[in-house]
């Protein structure tokens, strides 16, 4: 059914449920799967940031995106995927959308976390939603799935599906 899979990844609680759904089920189709790790732009008001203040921020919210890409290869490698994973910068939704389109998913997996009215008004905008910049099917991953339960997965489907 699914081929290739790509997990939009932020490191959040609702991410790690969407990473281990969507693994799960990347697993059971013998999808390739690929892990994508949004840094968002610095918001900065309208007012530009000092380059200097800017470059070590920047700096040092690469190296924290880059270690929770680390974290989730890490989930996926326990699975027995070998991933591609990638980190861009820009806005999620419009970068999630191009890196489905470069590498043709099937499916694109990623968790929601839910916002109060005054979060979604601030944050909207026109590349706030993933379905409007793919053209593949969207999962929204909401079923959490106790460690208990993973590391039996783990353990049960360890040789029961070729990923790649």
């Amino acid at each position: 059914m699914y081929q290739r899979i790509l997990l939009a990844y932020d490191g959040s609680r609702e991410g790690l449920i969407a990473l281990r759904e969507g693994a799960l089920l990347a697993r059971r189709c013998g999808a390739k799967v690929y892990l994508l790790s949004v840094l968002p732009l610095a918001d900065t008001g309208g007012a530009p940031m000092a380059e200097g203040l800017y470059g070590a921020a920047a700096g040092d919210q690469i190296d924290t995106f880059n270690a929770l890409l680390s974290r989730g290869v890490g989930v996926l490698k326990q699975l027995g995927f070998d991933p591609v994973a990638r980190l861009v910068v820009g806005e999620p939704a419009p970068q999630i959308g191009a890196f489905a389109k470069e590498i043709d998913a099937d499916l694109v997996v990623l968790g929601h976390r839910r916002r109060s009215f005054i979060e979604r008004w601030w944050s909207g905008g026109a590349g706030a939603f993933v379905t409007d910049h793919v053209t593949c099917s969207v999962l929204v991953g909401r079923n959490p799935i106790s460690d208990e339960a993973f590391e039996a997965e783990l353990r049960d489907g360890a040789s029961s599906v070729n990923v790649g």
